[in-house]
């Protein structure tokens, strides 16, 4: 996770990255379901989080994560979007709860197991992560809140791995991945110019313009989970907000 002035500091940026081709087209066409199974396929991990921790196995979780996105994206659960938050986190979680309520008892009656595979469901990633959280920390909705940033900031740092792999600066990120998190083994800058074939003041401009491009895509990543560019800001606060 990014240090708390990389998150604050893209706070006061301009609104200049909100995508209308994601949660905004969902919400105002109600059946754009490719946006909608994208955002699914990216933000699962949370919901299976939420699962595990009201006492669920690992192949119930899984049941369920599955059963609850095959009728979020059958059926129009969209349509009752509009009296929610304009988040897609929130309406996420609502409609999880209102299905767990109303929902499992008949969907349970097909075989353990059974359930059709709407989106590809990595069982020992999502295993590791609800693992390396706190037993009894946390009741379900912190943690499908904290699960969602941490799903939210790998997406960003994949995005950016790979647009520097894609330009031949693989290296660079990979030395330079550990500044920007403020990684205890992160390297002196000389270290990395004498590695790298570099001078150490263009080390330092490349960690400053490696910052400038996370900020960018962090931007890009909240606006396809907000109604409103408006919502940005509060969405950044509170992805800090939750690990505090």
């Amino acid at each position: 996770m990014p240090p708390e002035s990389e998150i604050q500091d893209s706070v006061s940026r301009p609104n200049a990255y909100f995508v209308t081709t994601h949660w905004s087209v969902v919400l105002k066409a109600g059946n754009d379901t490719a946006a909608l199974s994208e955002l699914c396929r990216v933000y699962w991990s949370p919901l299976y989080a939420y699962v595990r921790r009201l006492g669920k196995s690992p192949q119930d979780a899984e049941d369920l994560t599955q059963a609850f996105l095959a009728r979020l994206l059958e059926k129009n659960y969209i349509a009752s979007a509009d009296q929610e938050k304009g988040r897609f986190r929130t309406f996420l979680l609502i409609a999880l709860k209102r299905f767990l309520a109303n929902e499992w008892d008949r969907e349970h009656a097909q075989k353990r197991g059974g359930f059709q595979t709407i989106i590809p469901i990595d069982h020992a990633m999502a295993e590791s992560r609800f693992g390396a959280e706190p037993a009894c920390a946390d009741q379900p909705d912190v943690l499908f809140e904290r699960q969602w940033a941490i799903t939210l900031l790998d997406q960003v740092m994949a995005q950016l791995q790979a647009e520097y792999t894609d330009t031949d600066r693989g290296e660079l990120f990979t030395h330079l991945h550990p500044c920007l998190t403020k990684e205890d083994d992160a390297l002196p800058y000389a270290e990395i110019a004498a590695k790298l074939g570099m001078t150490e003041a263009a080390i330092k401009m490349a960690l400053q313009r490696l910052r400038g491009r996370y900020r960018e895509l962090l931007r890009t990543e909240i606006a396809k989970t907000v109604e409103s560019p408006d919502e940005i800001e509060d969405e950044i606060r509170h992805l800090f907000a939750v690990f505090s």
